[in-house]
């Protein structure tokens, strides 16, 4: 029995852990991990685990209290680890083509630098001043994977081997999906790569692929953004030419919807970002979700 924090994690651990797992997901698909309450029935979840995994970058503030009142004392896997963090920048108005001029530094053991265009929103208390979002980008994905297999090793030795063989023939389809969507992008003019979404959740994927994500709030869902935020967007958009505006799957999309009714001629359509859909959607695993995405970003940017 693993417990994951959040659907897209759950999927990952299906895939390396195959039918010697049975995974069960604290916010379910469709759910917002940044704004969940954890109640009994989690705690339940978790007193009967033996490997608890999670995203970690700051991403399930409310995991601490939860572990703690559960009682659970076994490993607890953070997927994230070792991969290079995005900083989540505390400013709003370099959205875009501005955002060049905002140094982050990239820490991390890796050390390749990306240069990324696009906003990362505000940070938030809870994510100690980096973006978590570290799935958006597939080739980051490997990390997660890798630290999955090596937490399922120690949580069932006897299965390692099976755990090792399934995470190198996802490793094969993440480098897969990343080709694939570079090839999409690509074919997109640079000029047109500009997007609108509801909070700031695509940023490695602005980066690993060169779209220019704008958000009226930061990482978390939890802020509301101020009237001055939300025309400061407006009027970029509006010099920017910005065409595509989406809203997550677990998101309010009224905020959205008021924005683009101010421009002419946009796509107003739904991304998922921190969720999965359910089975029987669009987006049921890792793989269609980042495939889905790109589809319907690609789309849209591509409309004259």
């Amino acid at each position: 029995p693993v417990v994951a924090s959040f659907s897209i994690l759950a999927d990952l651990v299906k895939q390396v852990g195959g039918d010697r797992v049975a995974v069960e997901s604290l916010v379910k698909a469709g759910g917002d991990t940044h704004v969940f309450q954890p109640g009994p029935a989690q705690v339940r979840q978790l007193s009967s685990a033996s490997l608890v995994v999670v995203n970690g970058l700051g991403f399930e503030g409310w995991m601490p209290r939860l572990i703690g009142s559960s009682g659970y004392k076994g490993p607890v896997v953070e997927a994230a680890r070792g991969l290079q963090a995005m900083k989540a920048t505390d400013d709003h108005h370099h959205h875009g083509d501005d955002a060049d001029e905002d140094d982050h530094d990239h820490e991390g053991p890796h050390g390749h630098d990306h240069d990324h265009d696009g906003p990362h929103g505000h940070h938030h208390h809870h994510h100690g001043g980096l973006d978590p979002h570290a799935w958006q980008d597939a080739l980051n994905v490997r990390h997660y994977v890798a630290n999955i297999a090596e937490g399922l090793c120690q949580a069932a030795p006897a299965d390692c081997g099976g755990f090792r063989e399934r995470a190198r023939a996802y490793d094969q389809k993440l480098l897969a999906l990343d080709q694939e969507i570079h090839q999409a992008v690509d074919v997109t003019p640079t000029d047109r790569r500009r997007v609108m979404v509801s909070h700031a959740a695509f940023g490695y994927y602005g980066r690993a692929y060169h779209i220019t994500f704008m958000a009226p709030v930061g990482v978390s869902t939890e802020e509301e953004p101020s009237a001055s935020v939300v025309a400061n967007l407006i009027r970029q958009a509006r010099q920017q030419n910005v065409q595509a505006f989406f809203f997550e799957n677990n998101s309010d999309p009224r905020l959205l919807k008021r924005m683009a009714s101010e421009l002419k001629n946009v796509t107003i359509g739904e991304l998922y970002a921190d969720s999965l859909s359910p089975a029987n959607g669009p987006a049921a695993d890792y793989l269609s979700m980042m495939r889905y995405n790109t589809r319907v970003i690609t789309q849209a940017l591509s409309k004259k």
